[in-house]
């Protein structure tokens, strides 16, 4: 499973992309991120973990388990865990399953725990790499995480960004995942090189309305989300017709070279 893995992986990219939480990734598709990331925290504290204790009850209620993993050491002592978001086997479950015995066909009494084809993550010591998105954000209870990490994210962009009042960006972000993303994208791009003059230019003619308060650039409540669409690249405005810009929002975005 775990070789099919990664030859799934390697047939879809050269270079696989860095996993971005606020990106809208596809079903299936290689991407990377590395392992001490924050958003990685759980399956770091997995790779970590030593001398795990077998439940042997564990399967005693199937509709409880999450996921299932491998961990596979070589002779080096490398560690490489693949692991899976359960849904096969618990799909199994109701189903009812037969066997052919003799020249009779049985029912299947016992619990079955059915392996899937694949993985949806492969993580060493330094890299997770996903196969399916959806699964590790599942597995890793993404949305929760990064609810969780507003203030922290808010508090690294202040930093750099002390132009910008955050208050009620924080507070909007900590109830709703897609802008709490947005800020967790906002933090891994180059936000120290911003300037202000040009920021606020680019809100205006994107349709952000701020105000200055105490010499700081404070977003209205209705436009948390364009401002923060703004800091992740993802408003712009295109100048093709003469006197007609027109206004368009990114949802997914990618540099060029």
């Amino acid at each position: 499973m775990a070789t099919v893995t990664w030859d799934k992986m390697q047939g879809l990219t050269g270079e696989p992309a860095r996993y971005e939480p606020a990106e809208k990734h596809g079903s299936v598709e290689h991407l990377v991120l590395p392992l001490e990331d924050d958003l990685a925290a759980l399956l770091r504290n997995l790779h970590n973990a030593q001398n795990l204790t077998p439940d042997n009850a564990a399967l005693s209620d199937p509709s409880q388990v999450f996921c299932y993993f491998a961990q596979i050491t070589d002779a080096q002592g490398r560690t490489l865990i693949a692991l899976r978001r359960a849904s096969q086997f618990k799909g199994i479950l109701k189903k009812r399953l037969i066997r052919l015995v003799t020249d009779a066909l049985k029912i299947i009494e016992d619990d079955v725990f059915k392996l899937d084809h694949d993985y949806d993550i492969l993580f060493d010591a330094e890299n997770v790499h996903i196969l399916r998105p959806s699964g590790f954000e599942f597995v890793c209870k993404l949305q929760q995480a990064v609810l969780d990490a507003v203030p922290h994210n808010v508090q690294a962009i202040e930093t750099d960004l002390d132009a910008v009042d955050f208050t009620n960006i924080a507070t909007y972000a900590s109830t709703h995942p897609r802008a709490a993303r947005y800020l967790a994208s906002i933090c891994t791009q180059d936000i120290a090189g911003i300037n202000t003059r040009d920021l606020e230019e680019l809100c205006k003619s994107t349709g952000v309305e701020f105000r200055s308060v105490n010499g700081k650039l404070t977003v209205e409540d209705g436009h948390i989300m364009g401002l923060l669409e703004v800091l992740d690249r993802r408003r712009y405005e295109v100048k093709l017709i003469t006197d007609s810009p027109e206004r368009f929002r990114a949802a997914s975005r990618s540099r060029l070279k």
